[in-house]
C-alpha cells in the first residue's frame, strides 16, 4: 500500500485537470462555433437581403413601366377612332351592321381590351363584344366623362364581379355637334396574371391609397393598410411559429398572411399610382440556412473528428495506464519486499548499537577492574592486619580494643560493598524508561566509580556543583555512561602531561550543563570527533566508539553534545540537557 499511494495521488489531480481543459476546450469550441454562426447568420443575411432588396427594385421598375406603357398606347387609340370616318358615318347613317366587326378588327390590331361605340343616348350600337349591344350606358362614368369633356378622358369603375375596370373615352362629334361616344378598354387585369407568376405579392393602389391592381383577388377595392390587416396569421400560435421561422431575417416591412415581407415600393406617373411589391423572405432564409447548414456540417465534423482523436487518445492512455498499473504493482511488491528488508535492518541495527553501547560500558569496566583490585586489595590487607590485631587484643582480654578493629573492618568491608555495587549497577543494561533523574547524584556516582582510576594517576579534579540537585528527565545507568566515557578521555587526553587538571562544572539556568574541561592535547578533528570508530588513540586502547555512543545518548535524551578546543590548551566538552522544572516533577 505504501507504494502505490504515491501514483493515486499523482493520478488523480492529473485526471482532475484533464477533465476540466477537455470541458474547456469544448466549451470554447461551442462558443467559437455558436459565435461564427451568428456572425456568419448575420453577415448573409444583410448580404442576401440587399441583394434580394435590389433585385425588387428592379422588377418594380420593369412592372411600372409595363403599366404606362400600356396606358400610354391605349390612351392614343379613341383619339384616332374618334376621327374614324366609318365610324362617323355609321352614326350620322344608325347603320351599324358593320362597325362592330371594324371594332374587332381593330381590338386585333392595338389589343385593347374591348371597344365600344355609343350613340348620343348612350346605347350601345357597337362592340368588339356582341353581347353588349344594345345595352345602356347612360350612366356610366365613361361616358358622362366624355360627353363633358373635349379631349380623351380615363375612367376606372368596378364591375359587378367587384373587378376594377379601366377605359379611355372621347366624344365623336361631326359638324361640331356630338353624335357618340368612343370607349376603348385597358387590359390591365393581364399585367396581374403576369405578376401572380412570381413569389412576391403585388399591387397599384391610386391617388386616395385604393389598391385597383393585385395578385391577391380580396385585396381589390381596399385600403392597403386594411388589406394588409386582414391577412395577418389567423391565431397567436401560427403568428409565433411564423416568427420563429424568420430568425435569420432582418426586422420585417409588414407581414402578409402571418409571414413577415419586404416592401418596396414604386412611383407611377400617372393620376398619382403607386406600386408596391411584397418580398417574402423565404428565398433568403432558404440561402441563408444553407449556408449556415454548411457551417454547421462543418463544425459538426470538426467535434466529432475531435472526439474521435480524443476517444483514440483515450484508448491509448489507458493502455499505457494499465501498463504503467502492472508496473506500479511490481514497484510495490519490490518496495514492500525492501521495505521489509530495511525494517528488518534497522532492528538489527537497533540491536547493534544496543551491544555495542553495552560493549562500551564492558570495555570501561575491564580497564576499571585493575584498579578496582588494587582498590580492594588494599582493604583486604587492612583487615588481615586488624584481624590478627583483634586476635590479640582478645588474647589479652582487652576486649574494646578489639571491638574498634572489628568496627574499622565493617567500615572497611562497607567501602568494599559500595564499590562493587556501583560496579554492578554501571554493567546491567538500560531499560529504556525515562525518569526524573538528579544530574549532581549522577556526577558524583560517576566520579565513585572512576576512583580506583583517579587513584592510580596523578590528576587533580575540581567539581564546581550547584548547592541543590539538578534534575533531568532521563535514564540513570545512560546519563552515568555518558560521563564516564567523558572522564575516561579526559584521563587519557592527559596522560602525557605532567600534572594532568580535570575540572568538573555543573551549573543549572534554562538548561542543565556539565562542562568537563582537561589541559590535555586538545582536538585535532573537530569535524570527525562523534563519527563512529574515530579516534586518537593508540591500537588496543580504544575503538572510536565512546563519543558517538555517548552524543547518540544526549540526543535521545533531547539534550546535545559538543566539543571545542580551549583557548589555554585542552579540550572541553559540554553535555546540555532540557532542566525539569519542579511542576513537572511533581507530575512525573
Amino acid at each position: 500500500m505504501t507504494g502505490e499511494t504515491p501514483p493515486e495521488r499523482d493520478s488523480l489531480p492529473l485526471q482532475a485537470r484533464t477533465g476540466w481543459r477537455m470541458r474547456a476546450t469544448l466549451f470554447m469550441f461551442l462558443a467559437v462555433a455558436a459565435g461564427v454562426t451568428w456572425i456568419t447568420n448575420d453577415w448573409l443575411t444583410t448580404r442576401f437581403t440587399e441583394a434580394t432588396r435590389n433585385r425588387a427594385e428592379v422588377r418594380l421598375a420593369l412592372y411600372t413601366g409595363n403599366v404606362v406603357s400600356e396606358l400610354q398606347r391605349a390612351s392614343v387609340v379613341p383619339h384616332l377612332l374618334s376621327r374614324d370616318p366609318t365610324l362617323i358615318g355609321a352614326l350620322n347613317s344608325n347603320d351599324f351592321s358593320q362597325s362592330s366587326q371594324r371594332l374587332i378588327s381593330y381590338v386585333d390590331e392595338i389589343g385593347a381590351a374591348s371597344l365600344i361605340l355609343l350613340d348620343e343616348s348612350g346605347r350601345v350600337v357597337a362592340a368588339s363584344d356582341r353581347s353588349r349591344i344594345g345595352a345602356s350606358m347612360r350612366g356610366s362614368q365613361a361616358f358622362l366623362n366624355a360627353l363633358r369633356a373635349n379631349d380623351t378622358v380615363f375612367t376606372s369603375e368596378t364591375n359587378e364581379q367587384g373587378t376594377f375596370e379601366f377605359a379611355y373615352s372621347r366624344k365623336i362629334t361631326s359638324e361640331r355637334q356630338s353624335v357618340g361616344v368612343i370607349i376603348v378598354g385597358v387590359d390591365l387585369a393581364k399585367l396581374e396574371r403576369s405578376w401572380a407568376g412570381i413569389s412576391d405579392a403585388v399591387v397599384v393602389t391610386n391617388s386616395e391609397g385604393v389598391i385597383i391592381l393585385a395578385t391577391e383577388p380580396r385585396w381589390r377595392g381596399l385600403p392597403l393598410e386594411q388589406a394588409l390587416a386582414v391577412q395577418s396569421a389567423p391565431s397567436a400560435i401560427q403568428r409565433a411559429l411564423k416568427a420563429t421561422t424568420d430568425w435569420a431575417a432582418l426586422p420585417p416591412d409588414a407581414y402578409v398572411s402571418g409571414e413577415a415581407v419586404m416592401r418596396n415600393e414604386a412611383r407611377i406617373p400617372f393620376r398619382g399610382w403607386k406600386l408596391i411589391s411584397f418580398t417574402t423572405y423565404a428565398s433568403i432564409r432558404e440561402r441563408v440556412n444553407g449556408v449556415l447548414a454548411l457551417e454547421i456540417m462543418g463544425f459538426a465534423i470538426l467535434l466529432a473528428l475531435g472526439f474521435y482523436f480524443t476517444s483514440r487518445r483515450a484508448q491509448l492512455q489507458s493502455v499505457l495506464f494499465q501498463r504503467e498499473s502492472a508496473e506500479l504493482r511490481a514497484l510495490n511488491v519490490q518496495l514492500q519486499r525492501e521495505i521489509a528488508e530495511r525494517e528488518k535492518a534497522e532492528k538489527n541495527l537497533e540491536v547493534a548499537e544496543q551491544t555495542l553501547a553495552q560493549s562500551s560500558k564492558l570495555a570501561a569496566l575491564g580497564e576499571m577492574s585493575a584498579a578496582v583490585s588494587h582498590e580492594l586489595n588494599q582493604p583486604l590487607a587492612a583487615m588481615k592486619t586488624y584481624l590478627a590485631g583483634a586476635r590479640l587484643l582478645l588474647q589479652r582480654k582487652r576486649g574494646e580494643e578489639a571491638l574498634a578493629s572489628f568496627q574499622r573492618i565493617d567500615d572497611l568491608i562497607e567501602r568494599m560493598g559500595a564499590i562493587t555495587r556501583q560496579l554492578k549497577s554501571y554493567a546491567r543494561k538500560s531499560d529504556g524508561g525515562f525518569e526524573p533523574v538528579d544530574f549532581k547524584a549522577c556526577l558524583s556516582a560517576s566520579l565513585a566509580m572512576m576512583e580506583p582510576q583517579l587513584k592510580q594517576r596523578k590528576v587533580t579534579i575540581t567539581r564546581t556543583l550547584p548547592t541543590g540537585p539538578v534534575h533531568v528527565m532521563g535514564d540513570r545507568v545512560r546519563l552515568e555512561q555518558v560521563i564516564i566515557n567523558l572522564l575516561r578521555n579526559a584521563l587519557d587526553a592527559t596522560k602525557q602531561t605532567s600534572e594532568g587538571q580535570i575540572d568538573l562544572i555543573l551549573s543549572a539556568g534554562e538548561t542543565a550543563t556539565l562542562t568537563v574541561r582537561d589541559n590535555g592535547h586538545g582536538i585535532d578533528d573537530l569535524d570527525a570527533l562523534f563519527e563512529p570508530f574515530y579516534t586518537t588513540k593508540s591500537p588496543g586502547d580504544g575503538v572510536g566508539l565512546g563519543l558517538a555512543i555517548s552524543s547518540g545518548i544526549v540526543n535521545d535524551l533531547g539534550g546535545r553534545l559538543t566539543a571545542r578546543n580551549a583557548r589555554g590548551g585542552g579540550a572541553v566538552f559540554e553535555v546540555q540537557l532540557p532542566i525539569l522544572e519542579e511542576g513537572a516533577e511533581a507530575a512525573q
